[in-house]
């Protein structure tokens, strides 16, 4: 039975390109696991956007003497660009800067205000004299009041992972002058976090154990043991959602608590955009208490994702009067991604100690690269991105032990059987052994996708490719072609079979060269549906999107039926070997551009 999946993704701040700790940290991770559950035949809706309303943007803006909404724009289209490169499924990719979200950001302001859950107070915030203006949190830095780190910054220390109150830093300073500030009077809403911490405590202690263990100890912690207090929702700032109040301009909705908000109103935006005949085609997705709710973030974000926006959901039950049910999903999981770092020190954009998203896609190819972000991706703990161990893995896994079994089996049939798979006859004990075990792959592995054990589900398909390789080893049809024809399309038949079942189990990893392997194997339909995509823009400012508009076949997820005789298509290579020069030339590269 077909199950509604929501497929979360972190929002990036559109101030700069990401680099491949923001891919393996959430964006890769949320394709593999959204393609897994359509082949599936499940009804995934994948979404997320650029932030565009974060200080971020205007730090850079500000940098760059330039405008927020010219930063924002830039960075807009270069994420565009690299999510269709490395073939990141979205259903919709869109934009805090649009009119929808600011109006379902607005609503749910005035419904938890009505609700009793938000409450105002006269706060004490920085002040910088010689710029005149109060100063957003990310505009200060100082040293940070738990931990000692003297570049945390005024929401959050990066070093502890703390949230952080502003007021209390150790020698703050203007991140964009270093001028010396003054705390000031004025008001602001608060979320009244207290108020709902019994119902986030039932919620974090409930049976939710499939969660990973720092994201559900993180949570709880917050709620059970640190005194949950108020969180101002709206800032003095001109760049944002306005808050919907008369009186308050010149405020808007603090970024941390509209950014997540993003997730549902991406999700009616797509159900205005693409189901306009199923009219709250979302209600699929947030309110059928059977769908599944993922977010998929790095650990810096796990409060944002695992206390704060559920405290939003929970205060706010629903967002109309007249939709179905009392609440809307609370997450139903949470994997956040530890840290990649880069040859041993912490991936720095500032310092430009990186490998950038597009620039890597474009040298190596989007499977490459997706294939080592994969094997590497620091879901327990942080991993490292090495040049030496991307040019191994790609050569001695990717093209060694996938890449060569598909091509010198499909190569050899090609040539050996006028272009057609051939007739088998009678299959023996050791093949049908051989496909009992590749079938038996799609229950590994799917358990581990579902599980959200990504690199795991990657490792089990390398291991049955291996499997395949020892058995084309000893059967060896390339001498049995010259005796035994008979014996040679037997185990050419068997081994394409497994071919056919490793190429699905594959696709959700490697998408681009499992669907031209699903073509060498004389597929006429691509192996994910029709897929059309569509750049919207008609006007910038108010939207721009990214739509996936797809037929996605179902029930992709089983075993070979490959036909004798089904006609094959000439094969070539799926990957390419990488020489060894490219480590020094990278690390050259690198070191020079870090300066």
């Amino acid at each position: 039975m077909s199950r509604n999946i929501l497929v979360s993704v972190a929002w990036p701040y559109a101030n700069a390109d990401p680099h491949v700790g923001n891919l393996t940290g959430a964006y890769l991770p949320a394709d593999i696991f959204a393609r897994y559950h359509r082949l599936m035949g499940n009804r995934v809706l994948m979404v997320s956007g650029s932030d565009a309303h974060g200080t971020p943007i205007t730090v850079r803006a500000d940098a760059e003497n330039t405008t927020p909404l010219e930063i924002y724009e830039y960075y807009h289209a270069r994420f565009l660009d690299l999510f269709v490169k490395l073939g990141l499924s979205y259903d919709l990719f869109t934009t805090t800067h649009s009119e929808n979200h600011a109006r379902v950001s607005q609503a749910i302001f005035t419904r938890l205000l009505e609700n009793g859950n938000l409450y105002t107070e006269t706060q004490l915030q920085w002040y910088s004299p010689s710029e005149g203006r109060f100063m957003p949190d990310r505009y200060v830095e100082g040293t940070c009041y738990i931990c000692g780190y003297d570049g945390a910054r005024g929401d959050q220390c990066d070093k502890c992972g703390n949230l952080i109150d502003a007021t209390q830093l150790i020698k703050p300073r203007s991140k964009s002058s270093s001028a010396s500030l003054e705390l000031r009077e004025t008001e602001h809403h608060f979320l009244d976090l207290a108020k709902l911490s019994p119902k986030l405590s039932a919620y974090l202690n409930a049976d939710n154990n499939h969660w990973r263990s720092n994201v559900l100890k993180t949570a709880r912690q917050m709620v059970d043991k640190e005194n949950l207090h108020g969180r101002a929702i709206t800032r003095d700032l001109d760049w944002g959602v306005p808050v919907p109040l008369q009186g308050w301009e010149g405020k808007c909705l603090y970024v941390w608590f509209e950014a997540v908000i993003g997730y549902l109103s991406a999700s009616i935006e797509w159900s205005d955009l693409s189901t306009k005949e199923v009219p709250n085609a979302w209600h699929d997705w947030w309110y059928d208490p059977d769908a599944l709710t993922y977010y998929f973030i790095g650990k810096d974000n796990i409060p944002f994702h695992a206390v704060i926006w559920p405290a939003e959901l929970i205060g706010l039950g629903k967002l109309n009067p007249d939709d179905p049910g009392e609440q809307l999903n609370l997450p139903f999981d949470v994997p956040a991604n530890e840290f990649m770092n880069l040859q041993g020190k912490k991936i720095s954009g500032s310092r430009n100690w990186a490998v950038w998203g597009l620039d890597v896609v474009e040298r190596y190819g989007p499977d490459a690269v997706r294939f080592y972000l994969t094997i590497n991706m620091p879901e327990r703990k942080d991993s490292d991105w090495t040049w030496e161990e991307f040019q191994q893995r790609n050569n001695d896994e990717l093209v060694a032990t996938w890449g060569n079994l598909a091509n010198r089996i499909l190569s050899f049939s090609y040539k050996n059987f006028d272009a057609h798979v051939p007739n088998p006859g009678k299959l023996k004990p050791e093949d049908e052994q051989l496909l009992d075990v590749i079938k038996e792959g799609f229950d590994t592995i799917g358990a581990l996708l579902r599980d959200v054990k990504i690199r795991a589900g990657l490792l089990e398909a390398l291991s049955l490719a291996s499997h395949v390789n020892r058995y084309l080893d000893r059967q060896a049809p390339w001498f049995l072609i010259r005796t035994d024809t008979v014996s040679a399309a037997r185990c050419s038949y068997t081994a394409l079979c497994a071919v056919d079942s490793l190429k699905v189990m594959f696709s959700p990893f490697l998408p681009f060269s499992s669907e031209l392997l699903h073509r060498f194997l004389g597929y006429d339909e691509p192996l994910f549906g029709d897929q059309v995509i569509e750049t919207c823009q008609e006007s910038l400012r108010s939207h721009s999107a990214l739509t996936y508009r797809t037929e996605y076949a179902t029930g992709i997820w089983a075993a070979s039926e490959l036909r004798p005789g089904q006609k094959l298509r000439e094969p070539s290579p799926l990957f390419r070997k990488l020489d060894d020069n490219i480590v020094s030339e990278e690390m050259t590269r690198l070191v020079r551009g870090s300066g």
